[in-house]
């Protein structure tokens, strides 16, 4: 390309500085000219540190949406405004990256779906697990067939006390939920796209608060003491998911549980031909010759006992996939059609734990 893509951050907060804008910078065909934030100066620190000599800088991301001449947009706000944002952005003719989860509500996800349909600008969703080697791996595994028929899953996303303090997370009304929607959303992605399967049935949803008003439990979090006032969504919310094939899921996610059996943005299969988890590495199992086996796959880039080589970063797979797509119309690997359903399951979850029922698909 002899022009550069010009990009426009909305929401310069801790997802954009830890993961997106570095991203970008390394992408050369890029270049980020406007930076937008409720709070101006997150703005302003993030075009000194990551724009162009004359980034501008909003508060209003109307206001930024109305340059023609900005290419692509990354929305890294709250759950609840992704929706309204990432659609105008789309209607404005600008293609889309959406941090996860794609939207606070399933309603919200599917104007985003039906705003890129309309337009036929491109949206994807900020799934970076799926690009991990572990993750790439088992994907073609799973394509090749060499588990066969995957008919139960487990999607992993437990923390012991982790409980995010910082920004919004713990406040419901701005994320719709709190570990479920936060680090459930990317287990189910990733075993959704194992298995290849998009067609829920029903699925039966519990949520619980037991230590989230627990001021002394508290004390013990990774992220210092949360706030009992202010924390308002579930510290763990657990999930069984029915398929439409007869497969099942079991969705396990939390903040705040006593358990050492923890673990994030994991999945177990089990199919007809085999099984594997990413519970202490990749391990893939099965039956040969008449005996049971069960191997792990060497991951690294190294090979040599003095050299492990290098990484990229799966948020860097993930930008560069994206501008893949905007520049040379290549695939998208996070499709916002896969990412609906992803929503609609954790809407569900909520709903089922809400009415104490099963909640069914249509």
């Amino acid at each position: 390309m002899s022009k550069k893509l010009k990009v426009g951050i909305i929401g310069c907060g801790g997802i954009a500085n830890g993961k997106h804008m570095p991203a970008i910078k390394k992408i050369k065909e890029t270049e980020m000219v406007a930076f937008c934030d409720i709070i101006k100066k997150r703005a302003k620190k993030a075009a000194k540190e990551y724009g162009t000599k004359n980034a501008k800088v909003y508060e209003d991301y109307k206001k930024l949406l109305q340059d023609e001449s900005i290419d692509t947009v990354h929305v890294l706000t709250p759950n609840d405004s992704h929706a309204p944002i990432t659609v105008a952005a789309l209607d404005a003719g600008k293609d889309v990256m959406c941090e996860k989860p794609m939207a606070k509500t399933a309603a919200g996800a599917k104007k985003m779906v039906n705003a890129a349909k309309k337009t036929g600008n491109i949206l994807t969703i900020g799934y970076q697990n799926r690009y991990r080697p572990d993750s790439q791996y088992l994907h073609k595994c799973c394509r090749d067939g060499e588990l066969g028929d995957i008919y139960f899953a487990k999607a992993h996303a437990i923390r012991r006390t982790a409980v995010p303090t910082w920004g919004v997370f713990i406040d419901e009304e701005a994320q719709g939920g709190g570990p479920l929607i936060d680090i459930g959303t990317h287990a189910l992605d990733l075993t959704l796209w194992m298995m290849d399967n998009y067609n829920p049935q029903y699925v039966v949803g519990s949520t619980f608060r037991k230590l989230a008003e627990n001021e002394e439990k508290s004390k013990a979090n990774s992220f210092g003491p949360w706030d009992t006032d202010e924390f308002t969504v579930e510290d763990s919310a657990f999930g069984f998911i029915v398929m439409e094939d007869g497969a099942n899921i079991i969705l396990e996610s939390s903040w705040a549980l006593n358990t050492l059996d923890t673990g994030e943005a994991q999945t177990t299969l089990c199919g007809t031909e085999g099984g594997a988890d990413m519970r202490d590495g990749l391990r893939i199992n099965g039956q040969r010759h008449g005996k049971h086996y069960k191997e792990m796959p060497q991951l690294g880039p190294g090979g040599v006992d003095f050299y492990e080589g290098e990484e990229e970063k799966p948020a860097d797979i993930g930008a560069q996939t994206f501008y893949n797509a905007v520049i040379n119309g290549k695939e998208l690997v996070v499709k916002p059609e896969q990412a609906l359903v992803v929503t609609e399951i954790l809407e569900a979850i909520y709903e089922s734990a809400e009415k104490e029922e099963p909640v069914y698909f249509n």
